[in-house]
């Protein structure tokens, strides 16, 4: 009985091992796999905003800090990033009408 016990005891540590190595290599390809979606949007962005790379990368640092903290955060960092970019391109042409106004320029409507 007792060599029955011993045998459990290692199948199930050796199954414990398994998942845990399996759980931190899926965890691996979700990260690396944002990582990749994160330089996509960076790139495509930039080509629409050219400069600001410090904002964008901020929104996208932001964006996947936020997702991290859900169950799914490789489903959910294409959503949050794009809401964040969003609101750079927002920012960024409410700066330029101020500083059209400021300049004594009518703003482009």
């Amino acid at each position: 009985m007792k060599r029955n016990n011993a045998d459990q005891n290692e199948k199930n540590a050796e199954s414990g091992a398994l998942f845990k190595s399996t759980c931190a290599a899926l965890g691996q390809k979700i990260l690396a796999r944002i990582a990749q979606v994160k330089e996509a949007i960076f790139d495509e962005s930039y080509e629409t905003l050219q400069a600001h790379e410090r904002l964008l990368r901020l929104a996208l640092n932001e964006a996947e800090a936020a997702a991290r903290e859900t169950l799914y955060p490789h489903l959910v960092f294409p959503d949050l990033a794009t809401e964040k970019i969003q609101a750079v391109v927002a920012w960024n042409a409410k700066a330029k009408l101020l500083r059209r106004s400021r300049n004594g320029l009518r703003p482009l409507v």
